[in-house]
């Protein structure tokens, strides 16, 4: 639990860096994600951390809070608080809440359960998702202003759960998962790979930055260096999803110049 809400913070410390360029307007400037502005992004990260505290502190009143919530529109709840607030208070709210969400990460039995809109999940499984989910949005904020982030062995985590979540992904589009496995190596950032699964003809390699913006929805599959061998690795990298929730809108690829 130390290590993984340690890399945590990191993950807040990197995305803090890009937020820190941004002046008020920015706030309000589109994201790739439809329908999302800069204010939008902050506050869905600061809202999702403060129900993950309460799921760490008061699992029963988390349960009626997600009733509550799944009501009020899901998802589509968690912009609503940032647009009433200036961009520094929503800032130094979203600050100050994912430190409580860190702490109570720290206090918990690494044993017990953690409910969450799906399946109840293991604490550092839980912790490891709110660093997903950070990087992820992070990434709309920094395509938004361009900004290139440097890549970073936290996204080992990211990978993970891309991988983790075949299943999921799966189960989401009313598809039967297939018996044979998906072998994934990717290049690590610096030196070295991250490897999982065992097959000899269903691969999807390449960079590991590049597989975290796919099965994220940040980026088209065109648009990477990612290699995809065998019918089975396509057609999960086509439907890959490693955040919860209902089926990602995904993003299109980029239009290149004819060579």
């Amino acid at each position: 639990m130390e290590s993984i809400c340690a890399d945590l913070v990191a993950e807040h410390a990197a995305l803090d860096v890009v937020v820190d360029t941004l002046d008020a307007a920015s706030f309000d400037r589109p994201t790739p994600a439809a329908g999302w502005s800069v204010r939008d992004q902050v506050s869905h990260l600061w809202f999702f951390d403060q129900k993950a505290r309460l799921a760490l502190t008061d699992p029963d009143a988390f349960a009626d809070d997600a009733v509550a919530l799944i009501a009020a529109g899901g998802t589509e709840a968690s912009v609503v608080p940032g647009r009433t607030m200036s961009s520094a208070d929503l800032v130094a709210a979203w600050r100050r809440d994912r430190a409580a969400l860190v702490a109570a990460a720290l206090s918990v039995d690494p044993s017990s359960r953690v409910p969450w809109y799906g399946p109840a999940m293991a604490p550092r499984s839980f912790i490891t998702a709110r660093l997903m989910e950070t990087w992820a949005h992070g990434q709309d904020i920094a395509d938004t202003v361009g900004i290139d982030r440097e890549p970073t062995d936290r996204l080992r985590h990211v990978a993970h759960i891309g991988v983790r979540a075949r299943p999921f992904s799966y189960m989401l589009h009313g598809l039967e998962l297939p018996t044979d496995d998906v072998h994934v190596v990717l290049a690590a950032p610096g030196d070295g790979s991250w490897e999982w699964g065992a097959s000899e003809t269903q691969m999807v390699s390449g960079p590991a930055l590049d597989f975290c913006l796919v099965v994220t929805q940040r980026r088209h599959l065109d648009d990477t260096a990612l290699v995809i061998e065998g019918e089975g690795a396509r057609e999960w990298i086509g439907i890959a999803q490693a955040f919860a929730g209902g089926i990602g809108s995904g993003r299109m690829p980029t239009e290149h110049p004819p060579t």
